[in-house]
């Protein structure tokens, strides 16, 4: 069985608006949402082979203190993740290596979205965020499936959780 992890980055800050989208930094919730997933994952007893993050900053901010706490045997940062549409994510994830049994996808919406809803099973024991909703800054969907990564299919994954930073700390900011 193989695992992933898709991560929407935290809420990022637009305070600055010099800063192009593509440099922009986590407002004080998102660090504290970075660090919620974080200790979720931790929790969890979370192990993971391979991280695929966008270059953003935000992306990169919310991966640290994942990083300190999983220490993942591989880190790649991809900027054609950035922005990315469904289509390509899946299309990356297909050219994963099957050593990496488990794998963290960092990234942006509406890709991830997409993604997450077009992977989750119909079957699945949790329900997908639903179509007209949203996939929340700093949400975490999880799923399992069987087989190669080259096999990954549309409507084949289980989705086996999905949590929000308000799910893991009560955050109502």
């Amino acid at each position: 069985m193989n695992t992933l992890y898709l991560l929407r980055h935290a809420k990022s800050s637009w305070t600055d608006d010099q800063l192009a989208d593509h440099d922009r930094r986590l407002s004080k919730r998102g660090r504290r949402a970075a660090d919620a997933v974080a200790q979720h994952l931790s929790v969890k007893h979370v192990a993971v082979d391979l991280v695929l993050s966008s270059t953003a900053a935000r992306t990169r901010a919310t991966l640290e203190p994942i990083l300190a706490r999983l220490k993942p045997r591989k880190v790649v940062f991809d900027r054609d993740l950035y922005l990315a549409p469904a289509a390509a994510l899946l299309e990356r994830l297909r050219e994963i290596d099957e050593a990496d049994a488990s794998v963290l996808l960092v990234g942006h919406n509406p890709g991830l979205h997409e993604l997450t809803l077009a992977l989750a099973d119909p079957e699945s024991p949790v329900a997908p965020p639903p179509l007209s909703g949203k996939f929340p800054t700093g949400a975490l969907a999880s799923f399992s499936f069987a087989g190669p990564w080259r096999r990954l299919k549309l409507g084949t994954a289980t989705l086996v959780a999905f949590v929000t930073p308000r799910d893991l700390s009560g955050d109502k900011d």
